[in-house]
């Protein structure tokens, strides 16, 4: 039979909040292990297996409906122990953004929340640097390294700009020929 919600891999049912409180520290230990590595990130997929795995707590549960829950303590644990937020390491397997669950770490921290999307990643870039600073990254740069996007987003944006038109200047309203960077006709002027 197929075991349903939250169990022990010996069998015995636990509750959720049981499970996320489990799931919280060990979550709380891989994010450090990943923070000792410069630029190093992981997929909310991979750290789901992974709690899961080092728990030895299982769930039926899709990810989406309990990993908010998990990073949510890991948000407070981290701000309670005066570490920078750890969260800011997860992102999503398809496309490399932390996703709206970050709001908590801006919340937690007093900060205001970022509605624009690639605003909230910069953000999560600049704490996920605070990151490997804080827990002495291997491979950090003797400058004390460089904010970056995660692989795929940084992919991602990269090609986004490369199909981008260059941007056209204005055109003289007399001649209609283009108008040169001081904005001043070089054939009416």
């Amino acid at each position: 039979m197929e075991q349903r919600g939250y169990w022990r891999e010996s069998g015995e049912r636990v509750s959720a909040e049981e499970a996320w409180d489990v799931w919280a520290s060990h979550a709380y230990e891989i994010l450090v292990g990943v923070a000792r590595s410069y630029h190093e990130i992981i997929t909310y997929k991979n750290l789901g297996e992974q709690v899961q795995a080092r728990s030895g707590i299982r769930t039926s549960a899709l990810l989406h409906n309990w990993i908010g829950p998990v990073l949510g303590r890991v948000v407070r644990e981290a701000n309670r122990r005066g570490d920078p937020p750890l969260t800011a390491l997860v992102v999503h397997t398809d496309d490399g953004k932390v996703g709206v669950g970050y709001k908590e770490v801006l919340q937690v921290a007093g900060e205001p929340a970022v509605e624009d999307e690639m605003e909230r990643e910069r953000h999560a870039a600049a704490a996920r640097l605070t990151c490997y600073r804080h827990f002495d990254a291997v491979g950090l740069p003797p400058d004390g390294g460089r904010i970056a996007f995660a692989p795929k987003l940084k992919a991602a944006v990269a090609r986004q700009r490369a199909r981008a038109p260059e941007p056209r200047r204005p055109l003289c309203p007399t001649c209609r020929l283009q108008l040169p960077a001081t904005g001043v006709c070089d054939s009416c002027a």
